[in-house]
């Protein structure tokens, strides 16, 4: 995976947590985290053997990492996280809460399962890890929290209901947080990529992409090497006046 990073030590000696890790634009801020010499956990859902991609990787460029299978969305496995995490690697400076699920539903057949599925992992795990990890960054006086979110929680879109609400919430609850703990030293911003080739996009049809391409001004899908940079400047002393913030790397598909 090819993530763009400067390598300049831009995060020597950080500890950054990255949920949703094991693949795609997770997977990609964790290399380029690397790259800046941050140490790293790895945290996903799926199992060990399932992010062997990432964790290689990681392993070739001698970074410090550790893999955590955790679901962000229960509050007692969250827990036992944050104590694993700051055990192993110590204290946390930057969270990147990446974790997220995706479906499709028109409303009127939504079920409420569906409904509760991708907020409780997009929402609710944003809410958990950020609280788990918050309190130790407060008492230091120093930390950053960066969530993902997406421009559909800007725009919205048909039969993603959820999924734009989750991330609507997820925008909503940056700038809330933001403005608790900003005065404290912590510094909360969001990211919400646009169209970015990864395997959530390799999902849809052959005639969405198709339409999508069309109403893009910079003509082509995104790279998650395109939205890594973003994360490593907020994660840096380079981010220090960004302050509730939702940043796009977007192609254009969404101008504000």
């Amino acid at each position: 995976m090819n993530t763009v990073a400067t390598g300049q030590g831009l995060l020597t000696g950080k500890v950054a947590v990255v949920t949703g890790a094991a693949s795609g634009i997770g997977a990609g801020i964790a290399l380029a985290f690397a790259r800046e010499g941050a140490h790293l956990a790895v945290v996903d859902l799926c199992g060990e053997a399932d992010a062997k991609l990432v964790l290689d990787e990681l392993e070739a460029m001698g970074a410090t990492a550790q893999f955590f299978r955790t679901d962000v969305g229960v509050a007692e496995a969250v827990s036992e996280l944050a104590g694993a995490v700051t055990s192993s690697l110590g204290p946390v400076d930057v969270l990147v809460n990446c974790a997220g699920v995706f479906t499709q539903a028109l409303v009127e057949n939504m079920t409420v399962d569906e409904w509760d599925f991708v907020m409780g992992v997009n929402l609710r795990g944003t809410f958990l890890c950020t609280r788990a990890f918050l309190g130790g960054m407060l008492e230091r006086g120093d930390g950053r929290i960066i969530n993902i979110a997406s421009q559909l929680g800007q725009i919205g879109g048909a039969e993603v209901a959820h999924y734009s609400a989750s991330k609507a919430g997820v925008i909503g609850f940056t700038k809330a947080l933001a403005r608790e703990v900003s005065s404290r030293g912590v510094l909360v911003n969001a990211i919400a990529p646009g169209p970015i080739n990864t395997p959530l996009l390799d999902s849809e049809t052959e005639e969405w992409r198709t339409a999508k391409l069309a109403e893009l001004p910079i003509g082509r899908f995104g790279e998650v090497n395109e939205v890594t940079p973003t994360a490593v400047l907020l994660a840096s002393a380079g981010g220090s006046y960004y302050v509730g913030q939702t940043l796009g790397p977007n192609g254009g598909d969404v101008m504000l």
